[in-house]
């Protein structure tokens, strides 16, 4: 067995405890330092700003999640891809959907045992029980977006393997906060062109969404953009200037901030391929006593679980999909009767899985942090016809406050880097990657074979790395590091 496959889940099997040992702790840093890059932009208190514009009577209300699965189709239609396969992915509109068969009662081994949490709140430190030597680094391509623009147009230029592109080159950068300043989660984005809505973004824990104008179904060139920020009751409305790109748009909603427990929906879209054994065995292994661990947090956050596995088309199942669960045991079930075999080619299903977490699961619609972590090494098969679209399931991902963080396992390829940059991208998520020794950087430090400059990320435990960025999305709601 591979020692860099034996290794490198051993961290990555401590996410889901110490991230979440993380949230009832304080944070130090949240949002990046936008300003340093961008002009900030202020948005109108009042609608007098836009007096000649009225609220638009004939559109449809923002669809919830539920909503969404029940239609089984996108909310707002997408431009087709810009690259190869577009026809085959209209086809796949209103595919149908296979059940996922029945699975026998797990069987808890005997040596490992839930930790129940103790009453005076206390837990083992993670850290210390789960010891780990894979490092890992991340980037996040909204901080640093000019050298991400470079990477995308490198890849065109140089590589161009098939991807389902959409058009970020222009940015507008949307911040909601509340009159103290905390960033306020869950406010409604929406966004239209004259009178029609093209589409509805939704705040995450830091408040902030991003805008990509050319990637939406716009009808003509219009210079500005009317843009509505909702958060129940409380409205504000203003306009958006296209000709000055990456702006920060402020916007003040008289809303109160989120207040403990906060709720926290994660799902692991999880490729359960043959190449994915060794990762998949550490984790069906240690997953008992971190998910004791997580029990135990001090915070006692609302955590729901959920998860979703798939191979590809021909192995024994394409998706198998697991609900949110606010029953530790249960997901813990679910999780020990995994097995890791297929796959054969490189590509797999991750399009028709990526679909099946965003809209066949019950994510909860209001004031909820809501996060995927794909962990996965290949990327999706895009020749197959009555196929989804991942280019789509994102921009849907970006409209239900869901950011994706993808995890890069040994062995993705530079297609399936550029794509699981663009999931992050697009949904304000950070790109992971494992690091290893056998690829140095100049400096000493453990390298790796991604398109990412030495010096534009750091070297660490995989753990920290992950306890640090969602420590950071949930202390956003306490106000921290703000701006």
């Amino acid at each position: 067995m591979n020692k860099n496959h034996i290794q490198k889940l051993i961290g990555i099997i401590t996410i889901v405890g110490l991230f979440l040992a993380g949230c009832g702790q304080a944070a130090t840093q949240i949002v990046p330092n936008l300003e340093s890059n961008v002009e900030v932009g202020e948005a109108t208190e009042a609608p007098a700003a836009i007096d000649d514009w009225d609220e638009p009577k004939n559109y449809a209300p923002a669809d919830s999640a539920a909503e969404s699965s029940d239609e089984g189709a996108p909310s707002v239609a997408m431009p087709a891809p810009t690259m190869a396969f577009a026809g085959e992915v209209e086809e796949a509109r209103g595919g149908g959907v296979a059940e996922a068969p029945e699975s026998e009662p797990a069987v808890v081994p005997p040596d490992v045992a839930v930790v129940p949490p103790s009453g005076s709140g206390s837990s083992t430190v993670p850290d210390q029980q789960f010891q780990s030597n894979v490092t890992a680094g991340e980037i996040d391509d909204n901080e640093d977006f000019n050298a991400y623009l470079q990477y995308r147009l490198d890849y065109m230029r140089f590589l161009g393997y098939p991807v389902h592109d959409l058009d970020v080159t222009e940015r507008h950068i949307v911040r909601v906060r509340t009159t103290n300043g905390m960033p306020v989660l869950d406010a409604e984005v929406q966004i239209y062109e004259g009178q029609t809505r093209v589409t509805t973004l939704q705040t995450p824990a830091t408040g902030i969404v991003y805008i990509f104008p050319p990637a939406y179904n716009l009808s003509g060139q219009s210079s500005t953009l009317n843009v509505v920020v909702k958060k129940g009751q409380v409205e504000k409305s203003f306009r958006l200037t296209r000709q000055s790109t990456d702006n920060i748009w402020d916007v003040t909603l008289n809303v109160q901030p989120e207040q403990p427990p906060i709720n926290l929906d994660v799902l692991f879209l999880l490729d359960s391929t043959g190449s994915m054994g060794d990762e998949i065995e550490q984790l069906r292994g240690n997953i008992l006593s971190i998910s004791a661990q997580i029990a135990a947090l001090p915070s006692r956050p609302d955590v729901h679980f959920g998860m979703v596995t798939y191979r590809d088309r021909g192995d024994e199942y394409v998706t198998r999909v697991s609900d949110f669960t606010n029953s530790v045991q249960e997901f813990q079930s679910v999780l020990m009767n995994v097995q890791a075999a297929g796959g054969g080619d490189e590509p797999e299903s991750l399009n028709e899985a990526l679909y099946r977490a965003i809209h066949e699961v019950h994510w909860r619609a209001d004031n909820t942090v809501s996060l995927i972590f794909l962990v996965a090494d290949a990327p999706p098969h895009l020749d197959y016809g009555q196929d989804y679209d991942y280019a789509q399931e994102m921009h849907t991902a970006a409209e239900m406050g869901i950011k994706i963080h993808p995890i890069a396992s040994s062995g993705l390829s530079d297609q399936g880097e550029y794509i699981f940059r663009q999931l992050a991208q697009y949904t304000g998520g950070h790109f992971i990657f494992l690091t290893y020794e056998e690829a140095p950087q100049s400096s000493g430090e453990p390298g790796t074979d991604h398109h990412v400059q030495e010096g534009s990320y750091t070297v660490e435990d995989l753990d920290k790395l992950v306890v640090r960025l969602i420590q950071e999305e949930l202390a956003a709601l306490s106000g921290q590091g703000q701006q």
